[in-house]
């Protein structure tokens, strides 16, 4: 695997690398011992996968508050989303920035997620799949969001969305806690 620091503290984009034969490929897209190695969260102890019918949809920004922070890794498994990465830390010398990227089914890249960071994503395609591995389980009293169009952070979405559940139109600028 290839790991690739962002522009935001403690948040990585990787890719793997393909083992090539007359069959197909073969890669790794998670080790324990390298995320390790790096510092990052070896821990995860929850798989998600969501399917986003149309092109356009929206899902996010959402994050946990502690003592359920939790880390993430996000893979696009079919079709493709603009994934976006918020920093809600504080300390952070890049609290309050974005980062986003295009992930593929193609380029099979992964986000990683720090704690403290909300997370959301903008289908690209129908049908669109993403697969995530978290750190903490599911703590809906904990759980926050943020508008996606939050001027306080004025992030730059590829397209403006077309689909955005109820739950997500309901969340307001940021406040913190």
């Amino acid at each position: 695997m290839k790991f690739t620091p962002t522009p935001l503290k403690g948040a990585y984009l990787i890719d793997i690398e393909k083992l090539n034969d007359e069959r197909g490929f073969f890669a790794r897209v998670f080790c324990q011992k390298d995320f390790a190695e790096l510092g990052l969260a070896s821990n995860f102890i929850q798989v998600n996968n969501s399917l986003s019918l149309k092109k356009g949809t929206l899902r996010g920004l959402h994050y946990q508050l502690a003592p359920m922070q939790e880390e993430k890794l996000v893979r696009c498994i079919r079709g493709a989303c603009y994934d976006v990465i918020l920093d809600l830390r504080p300390e952070s010398e890049t609290f309050g920035q974005s980062f986003g990227t295009q992930l593929l089914e193609d380029n099979r890249t992964m986000m990683y997620v720090p704690k403290g960071f909300a997370h959301g994503f903008l289908t690209l395609t129908d049908d669109t799949e993403l697969l995530y591995m978290v750190t903490q389980h599911y703590a809906p009293k904990l759980e926050r969001g943020i508008r996606w169009d939050d001027p306080t952070f004025n992030i730059k979405w590829t397209e403006t969305p077309l689909v955005i559940s109820e739950r997500d139109q309901r969340h307001s600028n940021y406040q913190a806690e």
